[in-house]
């Protein structure tokens, strides 16, 4: 009985230990810009206003974020309203049962409330005039510069926050 009480309590005190360590996880907020437009490449520019879809390398590419960030905790995901950034994200948010919360484009200080309440880690689909000042709002001083043809970075960014330290940028790549 005793061997029974100690193995109970030993278990107990795993348990606890572990929901602890999630407790105190720090949150990851994943960072893409949205996949290539259907309109890249095009000898004339967009007029003002346009809203493309994806083309279909895009659209691969969508699928690969899904696939890359599937066992990646995300419990949250943020979108601009724009067609490109909604279906970038549609992917990931169909194979992890989670909506999509449509962002303005230019509201930064929404997002970061957004991020700051949400529990757990957090995908964002910008665009490559928005990312580098949501990285910036998120303690990193030098934000990433990004090209116009470049779609295949996963920026992941760990806020700062007492006791978990400063804040950190790794920027990824994927196909």
């Amino acid at each position: 009985m005793m061997r029974r009480t100690l193995i109970c309590v030993l278990f107990a005190l795993a348990f606890a230990l572990s929901a602890a360590r999630l407790a105190n996880a720090q949150q990851t907020i994943f960072i893409a810009r949205h996949a290539e437009r259907a309109d890249a490449g095009s000898p004339t520019p967009p007029p003002a206003g346009a809203d493309p879809d994806l083309s279909d390398i895009g659209r691969a590419r969508a699928a690969s974020l899904a696939g890359v960030l599937k066992d990646a905790g995300i419990t949250a995901i943020f979108a601009t309203e724009f067609k490109r950034t909604q279906q970038t994200a549609a992917p990931a948010a169909k194979a992890l049962g989670l909506p999509v919360i449509t962002v303005k484009s230019g509201d930064t200080a929404s997002l970061l409330a957004q991020l700051k309440a949400a529990q757990g880690n957090a995908l964002v689909i910008g665009h490559s005039n928005t990312i580098p000042p949501i990285v910036k709002a998120l303690g990193i001083a030098t934000p990433p510069a990004i090209a116009d043809d470049e779609f295949d970075k996963l920026f992941l960014v760990t806020p700062a926050g007492e006791p978990k330290g400063p804040p950190t940028l790794l920027t990824l790549h994927y196909r």
